[in-house]
C-alpha cells in the first residue's frame, strides 16, 4: 500500500515505514504529524485517485529530526559593471517516518 501526499508544496510517494525529508514542519521531535493532502492511494492494486484529494484519507508520520541542508552558494555577477554578490543559503528540513496510511 502506498500513497502520494503533499508536504511543504512538494509531492511524495510514501509507504508505511518510509523515511522522507520535507520542508520544516512546526511539530517538535517525537510528535505525530498528519498529512491530509492525499492525492492517490494504491491498496493492493485498487487505485483511488482524488479530485483533487481523496476524501477521508490521511497519512500519519512521526518527526525524527530537524536540520539544515548543505550550504549552496548564490553568486550574482554582471560583466563590465563591477558588480558581484556572493551569498550562502541553508534550507531547513524535517525528517519524517511514515507510521500509517488511512483511506
Amino acid at each position: 500500500m502506498y500513497a502520494i501526499v503533499e508536504a511543504g508544496g512538494k509531492q511524495y510517494k510514501v509507504a508505511q515505514g518510509d523515511t522522507i525529508t520535507v520542508e520544516k514542519v512546526s511539530a517538535q521531535v517525537g510528535e505525530t504529524v498528519i498529512l491530509d493532502k492525499v492525492f492517490l492511494v494504491n491498496r493492493d492494486g485498487a487505485v483511488t485517485v482524488g479530485e483533487p484529494t481523496v476524501n477521508g484519507a490521511k497519512v500519519t508520520a512521526k518527526v525524527l529530526e530537524h536540520g539544515r541542508a548543505k550550504k549552496i552558494v548564490v553568486f550574482k555577477y554582471k560583466s563590465k559593471k563591477n558588480y558581484h554578490k556572493k551569498q550562502g543559503h541553508r534550507q531547513p528540513y524535517s525528517k519524517l517516518v511514515i507510521e500509517g496510511i488511512e483511506a
